[in-house]
């Protein structure tokens, strides 16, 4: 087993990065005036609808953060357990030493002197006794550095840990408050005529389309996997748009496509940001059904492109899945991910 006196300093430098991120990335969003006319009060409702989308992937990125402390914090358990298990098993060879009484001392070295029964005898006893010494000395110094990298890894792994914890519990307090912030804009939503709602919507998702056929798309898709997802993607239209779901029952976006790829058996994190990152990127003119695509700057939206200019999301807040255009405002590219 190998340790260095950088370890704690690696652990260390990770949870404070993570950290940095968390407070970053739930950065609330900023208030805006009271309306005074019914279009003022949907242009309102469309703007909160935009910040809560954007607010969604910064829970979800700092959701990844937390998994990303306690990965850390997992490891340093390991690698402090793995220390004192060294230290453990020098235990019966110091307690051997103890037990010969060979240190090396003045005292062994009379009785040597006392109980040779030569010249040529009292040096070999010499001998072996300094070899002893030597021996002894150099378990020692083990023991100690041994016991040194225990303690460093303890201290690393109870730091690390102490930062997930502590994270995690500022996560939950912002999930809460966010859920406030849906709670207001779902009342404020519903609050609209249905026109209005419909503007809102149709400015936040696009409008609703006509569902391409399933057995189309999924024989236009690349591969077994890609087609898998848009099949399952297209059976959950008409759910409910849930924030932070991942399904089955109801969905937000990055939610959506990581249950529809998961059906497939491939693992996307539940993040718009983070899996506009995978795969390989497709260029607009070259999408395919199971293609991610991703919208916004920094990204905070994602679909499943389902063929001829369409795609399968979760629209947004009060809105069920459905299909829409991928040509929409904030549209920045696509990956290919199977």
């Amino acid at each position: 087993m190998r340790r260095n006196r950088t370890t704690g300093h690696r652990w260390a430098g990770a949870v404070v990065a993570a950290t940095a991120l968390l407070a970053l990335a739930l950065a609330p969003a900023t208030a805006s005036a009271a309306p005074s006319t019914a279009d003022e009060a949907a242009q309102l409702v469309e703007e909160t609808g935009r910040q809560l989308t954007a607010l969604d992937e910064q829970v979800h990125q700092a959701e990844l953060t937390v998994q990303a402390q306690q990965q850390v914090a997992a490891d340093a358990e390991r690698a402090a357990e793995e220390a004192e298990s060294t230290l453990a098993r020098y235990e019966p060879r110091i307690r051997a030493i103890a037990q010969s009484g060979y240190t090396g001392s003045t005292q062994s070295r009379v009785a040597a002197f006392l109980g040779s029964a030569s010249a040529d005898d009292l040096v070999d006893q010499m001998t072996t006794l300094d070899l002893i010494a030597d021996h002894t000395e150099g378990v020692l110094t083990e023991v100690a550095a041994a016991q040194a990298a225990a303690e460093e890894a303890r201290a690393a792994a109870d730091a690390a840990t102490a930062e997930a914890s502590a994270t995690l519990a500022a996560l939950h307090d912002q999930q809460a408050q966010v859920q406030q912030q849906v709670d207001a804009y779902e009342a404020d939503f519903a609050r609209l005529s249905a026109a209005e709602q419909t503007v809102v919507t149709t400015a936040l998702a696009g409008p609703t389309l006509a569902a391409p056929s399933a057995a189309a798309a999924v024989a236009a898709a690349p591969g077994p996997a890609a087609a898998v997802a848009v099949q399952t993607a297209l059976g959950q239209i008409g759910d409910p748009y849930v924030w932070g779901s991942s399904g089955p029952d109801g969905f937000d976006c990055s939610g959506l496509t990581q249950y529809a790829y998961a059906a497939a058996g491939i693992s996307l994190p539940h993040s718009s940001g983070a899996q506009s990152q995978l795969g390989t990127p497709v260029a607009r003119a070259d999408l395919m059904p199971g293609d991610i695509v991703y919208f916004y700057s920094p990204v905070s939206h994602v679909g499943i492109y389902v063929g001829d200019g369409k795609m399968v999301h979760a629209r947004t807040f009060g809105q069920p899945v459905a299909v829409t255009s991928v040509d929409q405002s904030g549209y920045r590219g696509a990956v290919r991910v199977a």
